[in-house]
């Protein structure tokens, strides 16, 4: 594959950014790397694509990721949209948390299961912990979409994007589904440096 590239773009929750690889033969479709919800700004979710995905900025999209882009745009504002056929690079991710994102992939729209649901349905009954830690570390939000995953009795439970549960359930609000209420304000934005330590 050629070098990583991401770019920034305008949603009705605030800028995301996305970033890819192309590959190398040029008829396959680029691989989706990353996929940044908004932070407190602009600049903070730039900042934490730039440093996450490792890729340099590019100033116009590849038609096909312009495509993705578009799919996220409408879905943001109400449009829903399957993102199933979007190629997403897992090789980073372990055995277990490529089944339990490749099984999350799965929930459509306005849908939800819970931790435990997705645990029993893998056969590890025990493991709604480690379901929770892996939708956690999920580099692909969205696509990948993590925020279909509650915990107990339709509450929120953890979600890592800026906004905590407010977000989570603002993104389910989109695909018609209420959940219980958030009492969390949303907090300070974190500074770029904090992004480019961890």
């Amino acid at each position: 594959m050629i070098q990583a590239a991401y770019c920034i773009f305008e949603t009705p929750l605030g800028a995301c950014g996305i970033a890819w690889k192309e590959q190398e033969i040029s008829s396959n479709p680029p691989v989706v790397t990353f996929f940044q919800l908004p932070e407190a700004t602009r600049n903070l979710t730039d900042t934490r694509i730039a440093a996450s995905s490792g890729g340099r900025k590019a100033r116009v999209p590849p038609p096909r990721i312009a495509g993705i882009i578009k799919k996220v745009q409408k879905h943001l504002r109400g449009e829903l949209q399957d993102f199933l056929d979007i190629v997403v690079d897992l090789d980073g991710a372990g055995h277990f948390a490529r089944r339990v994102y490749e099984a999350v992939r799965k929930i459509p729209a306005g849908r939800t299961r819970s931790y435990g649901e997705l645990a029993a349905d893998m056969n590890r009954p025990t493991a709604s912990r480690a379901v929770g830690q892996a939708l956690g570390r999920n580099p692909i939000p969205l696509i990948i979409p993590c925020h279909r995953v509650l915990a107990r009795d339709k509450k929120p439970g953890g979600f890592s994007a800026y906004g905590g549960g407010e977000t989570k359930a603002k993104m389910l609000e989109i695909e018609g589904v209420t959940i219980a209420k958030v009492n969390r304000v949303f907090p300070p934005p974190p500074s770029p440096r904090s992004f480019l330590n961890s």
